[in-house]
């Protein structure tokens, strides 16, 4: 069946504020604002190592985030097809950023699920849904980062 496009939206608000321009690489904001329609704002800046907040949230982590998120939906609704109670899941994900072919990129994501399933579930069964979920993630298939998923499923 043919899906039709979805569209998201998102608004980035950067201003100039006093004690730095862009004129010095060393002084201007890296902080700023992104909002999406009908949802809270989130204060972002650029990682630290780059002058930025290090309070605020960074493209990177973001990013490291949607995959790590994206991941996890993914595998609780092929949980639930297949009947699987999942009682939590957590994620110790890291992204890294390296040059990579003469460029800065985020270069390997490394997922590591912890999931806890009810008492009587088949825990291979239970796991192969960790890589059916990793291939049909909508963010894992629309990036070239090597993404690498250490899992642990846990009965009980």
């Amino acid at each position: 069946m043919y899906e039709p496009e979805i569209f998201f939206h998102t608004r980035l608000e950067w201003l100039e504020r006093e004690g730095g321009t862009t004129l010095d690489y060393e002084s201007y904001p890296r902080s700023h604002r992104v909002s999406c329609p009908k949802k809270p704002p989130i204060g972002m800046s650029a990682a630290p190592q780059y002058q930025g907040d290090p309070d605020r949230l960074n493209p990177e982590e973001l990013f490291t985030a949607s995959i790590a998120s994206c991941q996890m939906l993914t595998y609780l609704a092929l949980a639930s097809f297949a009947g699987i109670r999942v009682l939590s899941y957590t994620d110790e994900a890291e992204g890294v950023l390296a040059k990579k072919e003469r460029k800065m990129q985020m270069v390997r994501i490394v997922l590591r699920p912890r999931i806890v399933v009810a008492e009587g579930t088949n825990k291979e069964k239970a796991l192969a849904l960790v890589q059916k979920a990793h291939a049909q993630c909508f963010i894992a298939n629309s990036i070239t980062t090597e993404a690498i998923i250490q899992p642990s499923v846990v009965v009980g």
